[in-house]
């Protein structure tokens, strides 16, 4: 518990972009690593979604055992093109080829967030679909060198300039493709006692 006698807000993730999100709200929290091996889901057979899903409930769930009067926080984001998996890119090449592979198509980012509290458990889930523009292997090579999006899923950062990307995007929440639903947290955490200013 807090001053406000609310239990402490948690967010299960150690992402620059996620925490930047919740600031937002106006509500204290903490970051905590989540002890989740996420090699440890089988993802065969799993829709984007459901594997997501999954992800977002096994960080929130291994946070909650730690901190279980905590109110905790987890989420995933996968970007899939044709149902293929679209990760988080790691190197430079990788990043372009896979802005390639995405160029002049529509691909889905889905994000996934699970808020876990005294066993009861919150579920949530936006897909938004990007349509990129037709673009040639010299701009896509000089964006990644400008954004750096190495840590992000899709190689693209559409929070900085990787908007200018796209020529369509259609989410029910902007904020979901940078990594968390805020239009949903709110709605869930008001529904536990949270106030936003």
């Amino acid at each position: 518990m807090n001053g406000t006698g609310l239990p402490e807000l948690i967010l299960a993730s150690t992402s620059p972009y996620r925490r930047a999100l919740v600031e937002r709200l106006g509500i204290p929290f903490r970051c905590v690593a989540p002890p989740f091996d996420e090699a440890s889901v089988d993802a065969e057979g799993l829709t984007p979604r459901n594997l997501a899903l999954t992800l977002a409930v096994g960080k929130a769930e291994s946070v909650s055992k730690l901190e279980p009067a905590a109110v905790v926080v987890g989420c995933d984001q996968l970007a899939h093109l044709d149902g293929r998996i679209i990760g988080k890119p790691g190197g430079v090449l990788q990043a372009v080829a896979q802005l390639e592979a995405m160029s002049g198509r529509t691909h889905e980012l889905v994000t996934a967030m699970v808020v876990h509290h005294s066993g009861r458990r919150f579920m949530h889930v936006d897909v938004a679909r990007l349509t990129m523009r037709p673009l040639d292997r010299r701009r896509l090579e000089r964006y990644v060198a400008t954004d750096r999006p190495l840590d992000c899923a899709g190689s693209y950062k559409i929070e900085e300039r990787g908007v200018v990307l796209f020529e369509r995007i259609e989410t029910e929440d902007f904020t979901a493709i940078t990594g968390l639903p805020l239009l949903a947290l709110t709605r869930i955490l008001g529904e536990l006692g949270f106030e936003t200013p």
